[in-house]
């Protein structure tokens, strides 16, 4: 199982790096994450340059596809071009979004009346597509997730691992990466927060 991490210039490090650092722990199980981009190299919000590990058209060929957030994102949805590569196909594929990432969703026509987790600043922008905007962490309706807040990238990585290994390799990543003392804690919140968002407005 593959998975893109879209990661746009004017990206958030933590957004994309938490998520695909989280399912890249399952590599033995057969889970493995790449950081894929429309250029050979794009520069984060705070000037880091990281090269691509595989071309935006590796979209088509993913198993899961994770679109990451920046402060370009509202470029993104105004380049037809750019959107245009971004070949979709939630029949086959587990598709989520981080933060700003929800305006790429609805500019798809992913979402139907789907409602979604954006962060505050990204949030008028979403609902000017006429998108409803949860004050919540994490959603989920079927093969397609939203994420909001940066460090909300937790949810979505546990989200993916979740669906496609199941609860018991969340787990195992959750308790290795918790904060020393904290493990138990941050394990049942990660699972409870996507639990509950897969269920919610059902």
């Amino acid at each position: 199982m593959r998975v893109a991490v879209v990661t746009f210039d004017g990206f958030n490090e933590l957004d994309s790096f938490i998520a695909s650092a989280l399912i890249n722990r399952c590599r033995e199980d057969g889970l493995e994450a790449f950081i894929t981009t429309p250029e050979p190299v794009v520069t984060s919000m705070n000037g880091v340059e990281v090269t691509g590990q595989r071309p935006m058209e590796f979209v088509t060929e993913a198993d899961v596809v994770l679109i990451g957030s920046g402060v370009k994102a509202r470029d993104v949805v105004a380049d037809d071009r750019l959107i245009s590569r971004l070949r979709l196909d939630p029949a086959r594929q587990l598709i989520g979004a981080q933060c700003s990432g929800a305006l790429v969703l609805a500019r798809l026509g992913l979402l139907g009346d789907m409602p979604v987790c954006t962060d505050r600043r990204s949030r008028p922008f979403v609902e000017a597509y006429d998108v409803t905007v949860l004050d919540a962490p994490f959603h989920a309706e079927g093969d397609i997730a939203t994420a909001g807040g940066c460090l909300a990238s937790q949810y979505l990585a546990t989200w993916v691992i979740t669906r496609t290994l199941g609860e018991d390799a969340a787990r195992g990543v959750l308790d290795y990466v918790a904060p020393v003392g904290e493990n138990q804690e941050t394990v049942e919140r990660a699972l409870r927060t996507v639990r509950a968002g897969e269920v919610a407005l059902r």
